[in-house]
């Protein structure tokens, strides 16, 4: 019997991109809530599990090999860790090696490294920046808006399956790494329905089994 995965997490759209895909696979897990307002993640302990201090981490106790367990960070890595270990059947992957499989990882690294970051920068500068800064607001609402052209863009390319899926004919954590970003939009004042695909794709993965559940972990 395996033993429960230990989440590290916060309700950020970072955070619940592990939770949401933990609840969809059906996967046993632990929620440590790390309060980043509280500056908890800066605290030796957790620090001791990741130098970088930021949420969310896991560690998998069934992890062979190591003292422990595995312990991992960077939502990129931990998806595609989730889905290459417990996603035997492909339900929201594909196995490795196939045209699908590099898709998704491309997708995946472009959430992680242009829609999360950018995304980011647009909520510190438009809300949570003591002092507003026209030049930064603007330029990542921008590229935010951008990036949700490129994805609505992404979708119409996915004729063969009707716009539904990021790749192929399933969900797989290109999907869900974007979804709770794309959730996040109202903070900005963006509304999604101006993208008609990603408006009909971000309702229908909604309705996907523990995807409610995930998105309001801790």
């Amino acid at each position: 019997m395996s033993l429960p995965i230990k989440l590290y997490t916060f309700g950020t759209p970072n955070g619940h991109k592990v939770s949401v895909f933990l609840e969809v696979l059906g996967l046993k897990y632990e929620t440590h809530k790390v309060d980043i307002t509280k500056n908890e993640s800066k605290l030796d302990w957790f620090e001791k599990l990741n130098p970088n201090g930021r949420i969310p981490t896991i560690i998998d106790p069934n992890f062979k090999g190591v003292e422990g367990g595995l312990v991992l960070s960077q939502t990129g890595a931990i998806l595609q860790y989730l889905a290459d270990t417990y996603d035997k059947e492909h339900k929201f992957s594909y196995p490795a090696g196939t045209a699908e499989y590099y898709k998704t990882l491309e997708y995946l690294i472009f959430q992680v490294s242009e829609n999360g970051p950018i995304q980011g920068q647009a909520n510190h500068f438009a809300v949570f920046a003591k002092e507003k800064v026209p030049y930064g607001i603007n330029r990542y609402i921008t590229d935010t808006k951008r990036i949700y052209g490129v994805y609505e863009d992404i979708l119409s390319r996915n004729k063969a399956n009707d716009s539904k899926y990021l790749v192929g004919d399933r969900y797989t954590v290109a999907d869900f790494a974007l979804f709770t970003w794309a959730g996040a939009l109202k903070l900005l004042e963006i509304d999604i329905n101006q993208w008609p695909l990603l408006t009909k794709w971000y309702t229908q993965l909604a309705k996907v089994p523990g995807v409610e559940k995930g998105n309001s972990v801790p």
